[in-house]
Parts: C-alpha cells; sequence; structure tokens
C-alpha cells in the first residue's frame, strides 16, 4: 500500500487529505502536526475548521485509510510520498521583512524528514512558497540526505474557502512541476497517479518546478488584481452616480474578460492573496523589476484603500463622529462558509470604528468569540514601513460585544455594517432590524448583498459599495 504523510493539518492538509483518502481507498493518508489540541479536533465530532461537506469526508474514511497524529517523525518515517503543507507567513523582521516568506516552518520540516528517513521519498510542496524554494529544500535534503534518495515536487493548491470540497472533487486543474530529470520526470508520474484516481489526465498539469511554484504566486496576484480593479471602480461608480453591478455585468460579458472575480467589496481577505503578492513584489526587487513589484503593489494598497474609504463613509455619514455609537458588525469572516479570519476586511474597520469610539455588536455564524477578539488585539504589522502598529490594547475590547444573532447586533444600534456575505444576510427581516434600531437608522453593506432601494423604502439611510449615493450620503461626504 502506498502510504501519504501530511505535514500540517490546516486549511490545506487537512482537506486535500481527506479527498485523497476517500478517492484513493487503497492509499493510506495520515495527517500529523505538532498542535496537540487540532489533532485531537480533527478526530472528534468538532473539526478544527469549517468548510461544506468537509465533516462528511472526514467521517468516512477517518479510521479507514484516512488518520490524524501527532507522531510526526514516526509517519514521516514509513511514508513514501511527504506533502508539506505548513505556515509560510510574511516575514515582520529581518530581510525582506513585509514582503518575503518566511520559510522557518519549511526548513525545520525539511531537516526533519531528513533526519527520520530511512527509504526514498518524494516530497511535495503544498503550502504557497517563494519561486526556488525547492531548490532551497533540494540542498537541505541532499546535504542530510545519508544516500537516500529525495525528489522535490511542486504541487501548489488552488483551492477556494467556502468551496474547497467541491474545488478538490472536480479541479479546473492539478499543477505537479518537478525536475526534468528521469528521476524527477518518474516522482511527477508517481503524484500524477494518485490524482488520476478521480482527476482527468487533460486535467493534471505537468511542468518544472519553477513554473508551477510561480503560476501559484501568479494565480493568487491575478484574481487580486481583479478585485482590487472593480473595487476602484467602485469608487468611481460612487462619485458618478453609475452603478458598479451594472458595469461589472456590462464588462463581465466580454468573453476576454469573463464575469469571475468583478464584485465590488470592502476589500479582499484570506491566507493567500496579500502574502502572494508581497512575496511576489519581493521576487521582483530582488531581481532588479522595481516596476513590476510597484504594479503589484498597487493591488494590495487599493485593498487597504478600499477598508479605510468604508470606514470614513461610515463615520462621515453619521454626523462624522460614531464615539458612543453602537454599531452592528454582521460578519467577521473573511468570505462566507468558511470560519477563516486571516486578512479578513472585518478587522480593520472594526479597528477603524474603535479608534473612533463606537460601541460594536459583533456576530458571524462560523467565527468563535475567542477568535474575534485575538484578531482585534494582534499586533497588527504594516507591510509598507516595517514596524508595528495598530495594536489594540485589551481594554478597548470593553467596547466590543460578540452577540448570538443578527437582530441582538442590531438591537438599539445606530448603524449596521454587512463585512460577510453570509446567506442569512440576504434573507432578515429588515422591518425588525429598522423598528428596533436608533433613527436615523443606517445600512453599510460592505458585500452589496442586500437590495438598497427595498431598504430605503422602509426607512434606512443605505450605502452600498459602488451603487448611487442617496441624498444623505451626498450631503454629508466622506473624506477618503
Amino acid at each position: 500500500m502506498v502510504k501519504i504523510c501530511c505535514i500540517g493539518a490546516g486549511y490545506v492538509g487537512g482537506p486535500t487529505m481527506a479527498v485523497i483518502a476517500l478517492k484513493c481507498p487503497s492509499i493510506e493518508v495520515v495527517v500529523v502536526d505538532i498542535s496537540t489540541p487540532r489533532i485531537t479536533a480533527w478526530n472528534s465530532d468538532h473539526l478544527p475548521i469549517y468548510e461544506p461537506g468537509l465533516e462528511d469526508v472526514v467521517k468516512e474514511c477517518r479510521g479507514r485509510n484516512l488518520f490524524f497524529s501527532n507522531d510526526v517523525e514516526k509517519h514521516v518515517a514509513d511514508a513514501d510520498i511527504v506533502f508539506v503543507s505548513v505556515n509560510t507567513p510574511t516575514k515582520t523582521q529581518g530581510l525582506g521583512a513585509g514582503k518575503a516568506a518566511d520559510l522557518t516552518y519549511w526548513e525545520s520540516a525539511a531537516r526533519m524528514i531528513a533526519d527520520v528517513s530511512k527509504s526514498a521519498k518524494i516530497v511535495v510542496e503544498k503550502s504557497t512558497v517563494p519561486v526556488k524554494t525547492a531548490e532551497a529544500i533540494e540542498k537541505i535534503l541532499t546535504h542530510n540526505s545519508k544516500g537516500i534518495d529525495f525528489q522535490i515536487l511542486s504541487n501548489p493548491e488552488f483551492l477556494a474557502e467556502g468551496t474547497a470540497i467541491k474545488d478538490l472533487y472536480n479541479p479546473d486543474r492539478v499543477l505537479i512541476g518537478g525536475r526534468e530529470t528521469p528521476e524527477g520526470l518518474k516522482a511527477v508520474q508517481a503524484l500524477k497517479q494518485v490524482y488520476a484516481h478521480w482527476v482527468p489526465e487533460e486535467k493534471i498539469i505537468c511542468t518544472n518546478l519553477w513554473s508551477a511554484e510561480l503560476s501559484k504566486l501568479a494565480a493568487n496576484a491575478f484574481l487580486a488584481q481583479r478585485i482590487s480593479s472593480v473595487n476602484a471602480m467602485s469608487a468611481l461608480c460612487e462619485a458618478t452616480g453609475a452603478d458598479v453591478s451594472q458595469v461589472s455585468h456590462a464588462i463581465g460579458k466580454d468573453t476576454r474578460i469573463g464575469s469571475k472575480f468583478l464584485n465590488a467589496s470592502v476589500g479582499f481577505g484570506g491566507s493567500c492573496f496579500q502574502k502572494d503578492i508581497l512575496n511576489l513584489v519581493y521576487i521582483c526587487e530582488c531581481n532588479g523589476l522595481p516596476e513590476v513589484a510597484n504594479y503589484w503593489k498597487q493591488v494590495i494598497q487599493i485593498n487597504d484603500y478600499q477598508k479605510s474609504r468604508f470606514v470614513n463613509r461610515v463615520v462621515a455619514s453619521m454626523f462624522n463622529t460614531v464615539a458612543g455609537k453602537k454599531i452592528g458588525i454582521l460578519g467577521f469572516a473573511f468570505k462566507k462558509d468558511t470560519g477563516d479570519t486571516r486578512e479578513t476586511p472585518a478587522i480593520d474597520v472594526c479597528r477603524g470604528l474603535l479608534v473612533d469610539k463606537a460601541e460594536l455588536r459583533i456576530y458571524d455564524p462560523q467565527v468563535p468569540q475567542a477568535q474575534i477578539e485575538k484578531d482585534l488585539t494582534m499586533v497588527k504589522f504594516d507591510w509598507e514601513n516595517p514596524v508595528l502598529v495598530n495594536h489594540v490594547s485589551p481594554v478597548t475590547l470593553n467596547q466590543v460585544s460578540i452577540v448570538e444573532n443578527a437582530y441582538e447586533a442590531s438591537k438599539d444600534a445606530h448603524g449596521v455594517c454587512i463585512l460577510t456575505e453570509w446567506d442569512e444576510f440576504k434573507t432578515l427581516d429588515f422591518q425588525k432590524i429598522y423598528d428596533n434600531m436608533q433613527k436615523p437608522a443606517f445600512i453599510f453593506d460592505g458585500r452589496n448583498v442586500v437590495d438598497p432601494n427595498k431598504l430605503r423604502d422602509i426607512g434606512f439611510i443605505v450605502y452600498s459599495i459602488g451603487k448611487p449615493l442617496d441624498q444623505w450620503l451626498k450631503d454629508m461626504p466622506a473624506v477618503a
């Protein structure tokens, strides 16, 4: 039996290995992690991450050919194929601080693999890593190999949180990069055979190592670029009276452009977009391409601008102050159908309102109170100026309440901000919400999930990203 071990039981490693186990019953799959609470959760009825469909897959395979363990070294030693799916955060200090990826966990994993291995292994990059990381890992393994053959492959993930299981079942493509040597090509074929259990061969793309590594960064950069482009256009729409939804629909009908990732919002989040673009910026700078670096840097700057623009609109609309006012926050995750809050726009929006002394009532159906409080009080890293900034003291949490539903969040509130596009927010009883709010009652829709005209008929003053402004908002312009 082929044995696969995945180092890292997070948002990538857990779901990916669960689906491999489901689709390849003849392969033993073990997911290992040094975090005992995380592994305990994977072995329980309450998984550590929320992803539609994931629980059913895990329950079907767990104990059969899918296992979760803290015994990292044993299972790495036993494996034929080792996926490495550890965290690669942006460096916060030292060379490349603010842009370069921190490969500390990756290097530690590589050294551990070399130390415990007694047989040949295929080592697969599953984390998002900088171009040429495989070369560095290869050197570590080769110099510590004790005569054991290691082949390094790049197999980047292209999952979208909230649809990860669906994406794994029916991927647009599976990308495998390896050395163009007999041994490297053989390793590529071995991994290709795993995916071939359920992925059509024409969807499995094989490239060299560097192309696979760069393709992942490029894909995320292009997706984020589209979001920043439509968000930049949303500001112009508000200034001119155009409707960004209509503009997006019109340009999306051009087959050269397409309709996906053209929804205006308060900004993009998640673990990959900002991190990968900063990584791309750093690689460009290191290769003497400052103009290219500055181009990609602007994608993040527009994203930051969109969040600050939203906060300014909230404050300006409410007589230029939210001090002492109750603001309901609907949604904290960076997108619907996930509990992930990494780089969620809600953090910066909430912090901006807290700085102006607002009292926040936050509701999200999947993000626990402890995570929200952790995010709001964490040290915020300034990627443009590598210093630690924007630390919200624990005292500020006295201005924050975590509540059980949207109605509790909006009760007696002066305004409500919709920051995640959860489906339940589309069907709320907004008449009930309006009746229980302070007047004038404001709705600030950062995801364009509600019909602004219907809410205006109820009596709300409504701000929707990129939509024509009503007279109240025109009379109280925001300074961006």
